[in-house]
């Protein structure tokens, strides 16, 4: 049936938890209510990326992008603009500054970005296998299995550069390749969607709008090293990518697209899903594949690599999920094509989840070489509440933070690991002057001795070791001697740690000596907090010359520990003070400070 108009939905998890899923019956129900179900149809889509602005409704084809839609607001959607063809002005993006106009291409949040992971997100329902063959689904699998060999594709590959999006940037081709030369009677296909690092949801998103990619690239990575076996490994706290992604293998299936003799040709391959608890450590290729086979997610040492001997002792492929949703489309518009995108060594786009303090936070598709300026002010629309920015974070805890200096420095690879951090799988972000960096960092150490898996010693006593460290320097009970120590346990850890979650787990360490040394010997040395955040470090007192005596902020103390008369200068009593900050938040003379 061909309708006249379409209302997209964001059926992503961001907008499902703020009422997207109501909204989206409410939707279905008001244009049922108006008789026109003929005529259009309600479609659940995948993430829309500007999750800042969610839950995101669009409507089709005069493109009104309608921003923060509850469900409450549906009638007034389908009556004002589907049956009398006027756009809800109080629900366009920007409508204050006069933007009331915005077309999704339109909107700053996007213009910047090339969406080749992202293509189809937002646009086809996840659910339908039509859909993703209306856009050119399985296309790339029919042209590999009827046109091209497996040298073709491994070519194709070589052509675009593609590299892998998990964080260490090996070549896919070449991966592949050393696959394909191992002779066995079994190979495997792993999809490593174990996405650990905080702040992150990018592969997330990628199998909740659009698994039948993902399908399809192990399927062309099967035909192509000879493997008839794939398996996803997720964790279990993706429930609605794990529906939609088993839903998508048994519609393949269905279809002839995934079992035995696929399309009529000899290849035959089948998925299956294999759930993770979570573990960051998992997110290691041979942790992974013990976790696959039963066994507690420990890395062992390599070589052997996974590519000649993986899982059940079998040469076997991991990519990530971001690296095999650029395959189909390496395929259909050529390697050639691909490589255009990007830097001379980093081809293709890369998705970051952008988050911190950001004005537009969500999910961002941008070519290699795109600045962090142009992430962080053109997409990202600069730091909310005129604070200045400090640094951005890339790369989780196994990256670094970039100060301010090197905001016009290209995305790349290279380019990160020359700042001191890495690209990872994605993960950004934003810190403004508020943020202590050192306490920052001593989060993610935190992170990573929680995550280790403890079996060798260098992570296991060095990232604790460090951590202590840094939690003495934010209580001002550090010395300048505590920094060759630092020097030499990253050093130890980098060098003699088993697998790459303790090799890059000094990274943010690093990065603060190198690039923050002021802020670092600010702690050390005078004791202070520059941005206020170590408690044991800063004082709050009361500005006499401000102070009007209101008393709000000793009616909000929890401690009781601000004095004083009516109309007249109040003092803070520092032995009562727990430096909760709620006097400096409750002041509106400025009157409260803390150094």
């Amino acid at each position: 049936m061909a309708y006249k108009q379409y209302i997209l939905t964001c059926g992503g998890t961001g907008c499902e938890s703020s009422g997207g899923g109501e909204l989206y019956t409410e939707l279905v129900k008001e244009v049922n209510a108006a008789g026109l179900s003929n005529d259009v149809q309600v479609v659940k889509t995948g993430c829309f990326g500007f999750c800042e602005m969610g839950p995101i409704v669009k409507v089709l084809p005069e493109e009104t992008f309608y921003v923060k839609v509850k469900a409450s607001d549906a009638k007034e959607i389908v009556q004002e603009n589907i049956v009398k063809g006027r756009p809800v002005k109080r629900l366009l993006y920007d409508v204050n500054q006069g933007d009331d106009e915005a077309k999704m291409e339109e909107i700053g949040f996007y213009q910047k970005q090339v969406r080749v992971v992202l293509r189809n997100c937002g646009i086809i329902n996840p659910e339908s296998l039509e859909e993703y063959v209306a856009r050119e689904g399985y296309a790339a699998l029919e042209k590999v299995l009827f046109e091209m060999t497996p040298e073709d594709v491994l070519e194709e590959l070589k052509e675009s550069g593609l590299r892998g999006r998990g964080g260490a940037g090996f070549p896919t081709w070449r991966k592949w390749l050393f696959t394909r030369g191992v002779e066995s009677d079994q190979k495997y296909i792993i999809c490593n969607a174990d996405e650990g690092d905080p702040g992150a949801y990018m592969d997330r998103s990628v199998l909740e709008g659009d698994p039948h990619s993902i399908i399809e690239a192990m399927m062309i990575a099967g035909h192509t090293v000879g493997a008839s076996q794939g398996i996803v490994y997720i964790r279990a706290e993706y429930p609605l990518a794990i529906e939609r992604l088993e839903k998508a293998i048994c519609d393949a299936k269905d279809a002839g697209l995934l079992g035995d003799n696929i399309l009529g040709s000899e290849f035959s391959f089948n998925i299956e899903l294999r759930l993770g608890a979570g573990a960051f450590v998992c997110g290691e290729e041979t942790a992974l594949i013990a976790s696959v086979e039963g066994k507690r997610g420990m890395p062992t040492p390599r070589p052997p690599f996974p590519a000649v001997k993986g899982l059940w002792g079998k040469p076997t492929v991991i990519n990530n999920v971001e690296t095999n949703a650029n395959i189909p489309v390496i395929i259909l518009r050529g390697g050639k094509w691909f490589s255009k995108i990007g830097t001379e060594t980093s081809k293709g786009t890369k998705v970051f989840a952008l988050t911190g303090k950001i004005k537009n936070s969500g999910l961002v598709e941008v070519p290699m070489g795109t600045t962090l300026r142009e992430i962080v002010y053109d997409i990202g629309g600069g730091i909310p509440n005129g604070k200045a920015f400090k640094g951005v974070q890339t790369g989780g805890p196994s990256g670094g933070v970039i100060p301010a200096a090197y905001l016009d420095t290209p995305i790349d690879y290279e380019g990160l690991q020359k700042l001191g951090s890495i690209m990872g799988s994605g993960g950004m972000i934003v810190m403004d002057e508020d943020d202590c960096i050192v306490d920052v960092v001593k989060f993610y150490l935190e992170f990573t001795v929680d995550e280790s898996c403890g079996k060798c010693s260098p992570c296991r006593i060095g990232g604790r070791s460090l951590f202590n460290i840094l939690d003495r320097i934010t209580k001002g009970q550090a010395s300048l001697d505590d920094i060759p120590k630092i020097k030499a346990i990253c050093t130890a850890m980098s060098k003699a740690s088993l697998c790459g979650l303790g090799q890059t787990a000094p990274n943010p360490v690093w990065s603060i000596m190198r690039h923050f040394e002021d802020e670092l010997m600010a702690h050390i040395v005078d004791k202070t907090c520059p941005a206020g955040k170590c408690k044991s470090l800063i004082q709050y007192r009361i500005d006499a010359e401000k102070c009007i005596g209101c008393g709000a902020c000793a009616r909000k103390c929890p401690v009781n520990c601000i004095s004083g008369e009516k109309r007249k200068p109040h003092i803070i009593d520092q032995d009562k003070c727990i430096k909760c900050g709620m006097c400096m938040e409750t002041c509106k003379f400025d009157a409260v400070l803390h150094s």
